[in-house]
């Protein structure tokens, strides 16, 4: 019998998802199956300026002819599809993103905004009146980190109220230091609103004997204020009209 370490290895394919090494192994290898392609093969042979922006496996590409968007659209399927992987049908969308369309929305394009990263983007104007690029809290990630809280409140509300406090001050620091950036001030605002507004829910609940109304409420809050918005990233992407 020969010894061990000279059989033939079986190769097989393992998948890690939702792993923490998940975006490393992402990252590596649609580096080939994406990056590279794009550049190297899909790039040259479309008109115009084209960009893609990737981070793990969610991408955007930005296109100046929209020829050109529908033609990378129609292969790129199949490009993954070389390596087992697939689009997300849901998420892959053709946006007609022009800031401008006197025509109404091309008849190619699905949507006229798009999600990328938690960040819905919109168009609109600067204090100095030029066309931006907004970026703004998506509805179902602000859904979501609201209904962690209201879940967390629900399940401590007999906590120390310096114990609730000390949770909520950190869940506002920590969503803002992520969707903190100018022009996104109103949904911040409104996120802190809604946290004070769950916090006095679930502290209303604690007994029956003394109600939690906005006058106590606000009182607690005097000697427990959560945080103010603050804004930690300060960009707005200033764009010229696509020619095409």
């Amino acid at each position: 019998m020969p010894p061990r370490h000279n059989l033939a290895l079986k190769l097989e394919v393992a998948f890690c998802v939702q792993g923490v090494i998940s975006p490393m192994l992402s990252n590596i290898f649609l580096h080939h199956v994406l990056d590279k392609w794009f550049e190297e093969l899909a790039r040259p042979r479309l008109c115009g300026n084209c960009q893609l922006v990737r981070y793990a496996d969610d991408f955007v590409v930005a296109f100046e002819d929209r020829h050109s968007g529908k033609r990378l659209l129609d292969v790129l399927g199949k490009r993954l599809g070389r390596y087992g992987l697939t689009l997300h049908e849901a998420k892959t969308r053709y946006v007609d993103f022009r800031r401008r369309r006197p025509y109404g929305r091309h008849r190619m394009a699905s949507a006229t905004t798009f999600d990328f990263l938690g960040f819905t983007h919109v168009w609109g104007r600067s204090m100095q009146g030029k066309d931006v690029v907004r970026q703004i809290t998506a509805k179902g990630r602000f859904a979501r980190a609201l209904k962690s809280v209201h879940e967390w409140c629900k399940r401590h509300r007999h906590l120390p109220v310096k114990a609730q406090h000390d949770y909520l001050v950190r869940v506002i620091r920590g969503h803002c230091a992520y969707y903190g950036l100018t022009g996104n001030g109103k949904r911040l605002r409104w996120f802190r609103y809604q946290v004070a507004r769950t916090w006095r829910k679930w502290l209303a609940r604690r007994s029956r004997l003394r109600r939690m109304n906005w006058d106590r409420m606000n009182a607690l809050l005097l000697r427990y204020p959560l945080p103010f918005v603050s804004y930690v990233r300060s960009r707005q992407s200033f764009l010229s009209e696509p020619v095409r």
